[in-house]
């Protein structure tokens, strides 16, 4: 099984390719926070829509195990769809998100309206990095640095790219690509040393001005650590074209 998740009805089988650095029964945050995306991606909208923000919370850490959903339409009107989705293992709730839509509407724009000017070099002049042992989610990524590095000290910039199908049977959105790389936020720029210091993110929040292009998804990120166990990571999201989007994480800051 090379896919992360097999949705049936409204129950997901997860598979061992969801599991994250941190503990190898707990899947990593981009996992949820992508499927959340395409179980909102799925809800039908009376007029052509697209998503321009995901709010994930991750109430509880989210096990590599059999999970339930649930999906309902919190707001509906004819320029906007706010969705909700609950995950759930052994039926208690592991991680809520709300998922907003705007209409899809061209507009008559000024000229001097375009993407911000990409400032980095693109994934082919970067520095590809190998797969990571212990880390099954990233073992479905490349990834390729043009600035920092990945656990390293500092702000830095990493182009990611998913390799692994993510549902089974289904397309990944190129929404789904920002958020799993968005996830990445606070280990593109980690404040602390990885071997002393856990730095998990309890939410993720992506916001979108355009859905991206390519395979390829850039972090630009910079992580903020307050003094009493909180933080911050933050980062620019672009893709070939220029710069798309925003992600914020916040951090709970422990010593190992």
């Amino acid at each position: 099984m090379n896919f992360i998740y097999r949705i049936d009805g409204h129950h997901i089988v997860t598979t061992p390719h969801a599991a994250g650095p941190w503990n190898a029964t707990m899947q990593h945050g981009s996992a949820p926070s992508a499927l959340v995306t395409y179980l909102a991606e799925q809800m039908p909208t009376a007029s052509p829509m697209q998503v321009v923000r995901v709010t994930v919370d991750l109430l509880r850490p989210v096990p590599v195990a059999e999970l339930t959903f649930s999906t309902e339409v919190l707001r509906e009107g004819r320029k906007i769809q706010l969705c909700g989705i609950s995950l759930f293992a052994n039926r208690v709730i592991v991680a809520r998100a709300t998922v907003l839509k705007i209409r899809t509407e061209p507009q008559p724009l000024p000229p001097d309206i375009v993407d911000p000017t990409l400032e980095l070099p693109g994934p082919d002049s970067g520095l590809p990095l190998a797969r990571r042992a212990g880390n099954a989610f990233m073992g479905g990524l490349s990834t390729c640095v043009v600035r920092g590095g990945l656990m390293g000290s500092g702000p830095g910039a990493i182009w990611y790219r998913l390799d692994r199908p993510f549902i089974e049977g289904a397309a990944t959105s190129q929404v789904m690509r920002a958020v799993v790389a968005a996830d990445f936020s606070n280990g593109t720029s980690a404040a602390l040393p990885f071997e002393h210091w856990t730095f998990l993110n309890a939410d993720l929040s992506v916001s979108l001005a355009r859905p991206p292009v390519g395979d390829w998804i850039l972090l630009d990120s910079e992580s903020w650590i307050g003094p009493n166990g909180a933080g911050l990571a933050a980062s620019k999201l672009a893709d070939i074209n220029g710069y798309f989007g925003r992600a914020v994480q916040s951090l709970v800051i422990e010593k190992r």
